[in-house]
């Protein structure tokens, strides 16, 4: 690069700060394990177990159905479900098949479905059973030719005349390798969606590349706590649709050649008995899981000493959660940063050496990072100063899908524009100050305001809306409505909930609504989110808040 960064010097032995990334197809870490540990363990989910040999199978024979389907390279294929064997057979089959995977949040509704399906153009897509009847509300709408359904247990029959079933694809399919060419630089091997900055769902770009890399980067930083990767077994509870879970453990599992053992979603006493029966060794997660376990009264009873690194990610991790978490495990917990745009993560505290509470750590491997004036976007600060986080990397993105006027504005010059206000140290550590976007970050998962808003704007009564994250203790933030009547309308603060929660996923639906009589704008009539979040965490700091629900 040319250039010498503080961060290098703070590198503790044995970490690399420069690593060689191989240009090969992502689904390459899995056929490596197919090849040199066939009988290993590669999934293991409610006690039925894939090894890695069996899944190099599986996931072939998927792919040459889906090429006898119809299914070309190029083609965009929606996964739409929870942590399950199908959901990563599917992943990689269609990965194999030359298509780009389109994650699909299985907790969408119908309006969000349909914006996904059209603006990626997908015409096939796999879905847990359950959830059919939502991409059958759509399907008239959107390009959808073929859908795929699949259940934790093999499927008898199609829901309908027309579905095709999971089960009796994989019986279809030969295990001749398709021999599909790969570019892995060029390539796309999945598109996952975000808001960018508009707060409009955006598909983010990522070749094989990109993901290839930042697992090899993320290896890198997990490499002291990994004595030998048939040792090691990783647990992912967090879902695999998100980028932070398909990387960090799905991918790196598969990196490791080691076993995962997936969780469809997050309970705590079924993740407290899956570490202890299992014997889980990498567990990245996001803050609310952790907070979840040391305050699970009958924590002590489970035996958690197997545990050697956790990578908490998608929110700030509290200090005091670190500290009794890794007082309760004696494994290390520590703090990383990434955002879809690349593959995720940048930057990471390392697992030995010196940690910064508080800190988002150190850039990855072969991460370039700088802090920019907010006003221009051209002026480098200094160290101390804050600003905007610019990175550059293996891992940033090739753009959004079909939208060169956002990639133009985040991406310029090959750097990343990442919208989050953070300062760096004289070490090269860095923390994250604030966030330029209005992003809610609630459990992990984020919400943009835009979004719910044009919901709220829907009803009958209201007249203005405003969204803002509020802290909660739980989820880190939570989501609070801000809102003005129509003159002689009404409504509860419960319908306005309800309203939403017809239109919105689970997650995204405000759980306190504030109706007020005007809201503050600018002079062109601009509503200032700015100043009602001011003014909101004046009035917690004052304890004159009506408090937040948990």
């Amino acid at each position: 690069m040319g250039r010498h960064y503080p961060w290098e010097a703070s590198y503790p032995a044995p970490l690399r700060y420069h690593l060689d990334y191989p240009n090969i197809p992502l689904y390459e870490f899995a056929d490596r394990g197919a090849v040199d540990f066939p009988e290993r363990p590669a999934l293991i989910f409610y006690g039925q177990r894939i090894s890695y040999g069996e899944f190099g199978k599986l996931t072939t024979r998927l792919a040459n159905a889906l090429k006898n389907l119809g299914v070309r390279q190029g083609d965009r294929v929606a996964v739409m479900g929870p942590n399950c064997p199908q959901w990563v057979i599917a992943f990689f089959g269609t990965l194999k098949a030359g298509g780009i995977v389109v994650q699909t949040n299985p907790m969408s509704v119908e309006r969000e479905l349909e914006n996904l399906l059209n603006n990626a153009g997908v015409e096939t897509i796999f879905v847990y059973e359950p959830l059919y009847l939502r991409i059958k509300a759509v399907a008239g709408t959107t390009p959808l030719k073929r859908v795929i359904v699949f259940n934790f247990r093999p499927v008898s029959s199609p829901p309908e005349e027309g579905v095709l079933v999971f089960d009796e694809l994989l019986r279809q399919g030969s295990e001749t390798v398709p021999g599909i060419p790969v570019d892995p630089k060029e390539d796309l091997a999945v598109l996952q969606y975000t808001g960018g900055t508009t707060g409009i769902p955006k598909g983010v770009m990522l070749t094989h590349f990109n993901l290839v890399a930042n697992v090899q980067q993320t290896a890198e930083f997990l490499k002291p706590a990994v004595e030998d990767p048939g040792l090691e077994c990783m647990l992912t509870a967090l879902p695999l649709f998100h980028v932070y879970g398909m990387t960090v453990a799905m991918n790196v599992a598969f990196a490791l050649s080691c076993p995962q053992v997936l969780l469809p979603k997050f309970e705590v006493e079924e993740v407290l008995e899956t570490i202890k029966s299992y014997r889980i060794t990498l567990f990245p997660g996001a803050p609310t899981m952790y907070v979840a376990i040391i305050n699970y009264p009958e924590v002590r009873k489970y035996n958690l000493s197997s545990i050697k690194a956790c990578i908490s990610g998608s929110a700030p991790l509290p200090v005091q959660v670190q500290r009794q978490f890794e007082e309760l495990t004696g494994g290390m917990l520590v703090e990383g940063y990434g955002l879809s745009e690349a593959s995720p993560v940048t930057h990471c505290n390392p697992i030995i050496g010196k940690r910064k509470y508080g800190s988002i750590g150190l850039p990855f491997p072969d991460t370039e990072v700088k802090i920019m004036d907010v006003e221009t976007g051209t002026k480098e600060l200094s160290p101390g100063q804050e600003g905007e986080l610019v990175i550059k990397g293996p891992q940033v993105m090739k753009g959004y899908w079909n939208n060169p006027e956002e990639t133009a504005v985040v991406l310029r010059e090959g750097w990343l524009y990442t919208g989050d206000i953070a300062k760096m140290d004289e070490e090269g550590y860095f923390y994250i100050v604030d966030r330029k976007k209005d992003l809610i970050i609630a459990s992990g998962f984020n919400i943009y305001p835009r979004e719910v808003e044009e919901v709220l704007y829907e009803h009958t009564a209201v007249q203005e809306a405003a969204v803002i994250g509020v802290p909660d203790v739980y989820r880190g933030e939570t989501v609070k409505a801000f809102i003005v009547l129509k003159e002689g309308a009404s409504a509860t603060e419960d319908e306005i909930i309800q309203f939403c929660r017809s239109r919105l996923a689970a997650y995204k639906v405000p759980r306190l609504v504030e109706f007020r009589t005007s809201l503050p704008k600018t002079a062109a009539g601009k509503i200032l989110r700015r100043l009602i979040r001011e003014e909101e965490y004046r009035k917690l700091k004052e304890g004159q808040s009506n408090g937040l629900r948990n």
